[in-house]
């Protein structure tokens, strides 16, 4: 990783981070982890749910499982758009809401329509995340940006984590209360952002006017991401996605089961391995890359994941054994480690591109790319594995992993070096935060 020619920035630490981070920004961080821990509790669980305790097909239960970021994608662009029109925060309840009831339903969902119902209610849950990162562009202002995002992903994935344990030593298939119990839990979890936006964050809004300076024209979502420097970063987002997030949860567990032979106990070890990493990583990763050119840290970031597949791959040359096992648990350890690079950077690009009256749209656009990545990442992996493709597989993560790097050099070039998180080197950076770049926004 590079930095420009301009005076190094400072380096915050964790304590310094705290002390100028808004009142607003300390609310939300510090319930972060609390109110994932409810999300962490059924994540692992909801398809055994469905099949083993509900009595629902696997077929059924897949679909239904994909039904749910349909429904997102979907619901992608209109909450955007409502989110620069009525607010981040309105938009944000919204869809917290949505998750409530949906996750109650599907506590006592004893029947299909009735699950489908939950899920259609989850999916439009997807609304939160665009909207989410917009109320935080709006509290968050300037190089701490990145470090909230770096941060707040790093707790999101210790509530995760922590709750998956928890529910694991849980519950019992042979109990459906205990799913009952899990369910209600986390559907009781939403009311922690809820109460925060209807409580201490109720004066934020999250939206601003559009400038006088404009031309008018409809801020469409075709004018956004018509701009290169949108255009680069959604196909970026969306190739990072394709073989990262993509594969996590569907090509990486088949190919660790059909191909390297691992047990479902390695697995779950894999997956918190992962856990482990971000957990522990990802400040320090923080304070290496504050100061350097974020499209070089995902060009580095693009090497680690092309690593952690080759590291995956090799487990096939000795199948069931030690070595594969451990093969496929520093697999997740070093994806987490490229993780600790993505989800801090393309979120502050995306925030430092997006002028203030449209950042909901910006937002939904990435959260529509990454979601995206998210759909054809599954279906490609169940069909190369399920014709015994496995080098094949790994080939074209590796090459999605090269064009990744590419992409963000390509990026490089086309945004400016504040957005790309070089910012003057002052107190005031981290208090009050930069002016973002003129020629990085389109006219709206």
């Amino acid at each position: 990783m590079s930095s420009s020619s301009s005076p190094p920035a400072l380096r915050l630490s964790l304590r310094s981070f705290w002390a100028v981070l808004p009142r607003e920004g300390k609310w939300l961080l510090s319930t972060t982890a609390i109110q994932l821990l409810g999300r962490g509790l059924t994540l692992p669980f909801t398809v055994i749910y469905l099949h083993e305790v509900r009595g629902i097909s696997l077929d059924v239960a897949g679909t239904l499982m994909a039904w749910i970021f349909v429904v997102g994608v979907l619901a992608t662009g209109p909450g955007g758009a409502a989110t620069d029109r009525f607010g981040a925060r309105a938009v944000s309840l919204f869809g917290s809401s949505c998750q409530l009831v949906g996750v109650a339903i599907l506590a006592v969902a004893h029947t299909v329509p009735q699950a489908a119902a939950a899920m259609t209610l989850m999916g439009v849950s997807g609304i939160t995340w665009p909207a989410f990162n917009a109320l935080v562009a709006s509290i968050v202002q300037g190089s701490i940006r990145q470090t909230y995002f770096g941060i707040s992903f790093a707790l999101v994935n210790l509530g995760i984590g922590v709750g998956g344990i928890i529910a694991g030593a849980f519950v019992d298939v042979h109990r459906p209360s205990t799913f009952t119990t899990i369910y209600l839990l986390d559907a009781a979890s939403m009311l922690i952002p809820i109460g925060l936006l209807l409580g201490p964050l109720r004066h934020i809004h999250g939206r601003a006017e559009r400038p006088d300076d404009t031309d008018g024209q409809p801020a469409s979502y075709w004018r956004i991401a018509r701009q290169p420097s949108v255009a680069w970063l959604l196909l970026l987002t969306f190739i990072a996605t394709f073989v990262g997030y993509g594969q996590m949860e569907a090509g990486f567990p088949a190919f660790a089961r059909q191909v390297s032979g691992a047990s479902t106990r390695a697995i779950g070890w894999a997956f918190a391995a992962n856990t482990a990493v971000i957990v522990l990583c990802q400040f320090v990763v923080l304070r290496r890359i504050e100061g350097h050119r974020r499209t070089r840290v995902l060009v580095v970031m693009a090497v680690v994941w092309a690593t952690a597949w080759l590291t995956l791959g090799a487990t096939g040359l000795a199948p069931a054994t030690m070595a594969a096992t451990a093969g496929v648990i520093l697999f997740h350890a070093f994806f987490g480690f490229g993780e600790t690079m993505l989800q801090p950077t393309v979120p502050a690009i995306t925030n430092d591109l997006a002028p203030d009256h449209l950042r909901g749209r910006y937002n939904a656009l990435s959260a529509a790319a990454f979601q995206g990545g998210g759909i054809v990442g599954p279906v490609v992996a169940g069909v190369m594995l399920d014709h015994h493709l496995g080098s094949a597989f790994i080939t074209m993560l590796l090459v999605g992993c090269g064009v990744v790097a590419v992409l963000a050099m390509a990026l490089e070039r086309r945004i400016s070096p504040v957005v790309n998180g070089i910012r003057p080197s002052s107190p005031s950076t981290y208090a009050k935060g930069a002016e973002r770049a003129h020629d990085d926004r389109a006219a709206h």
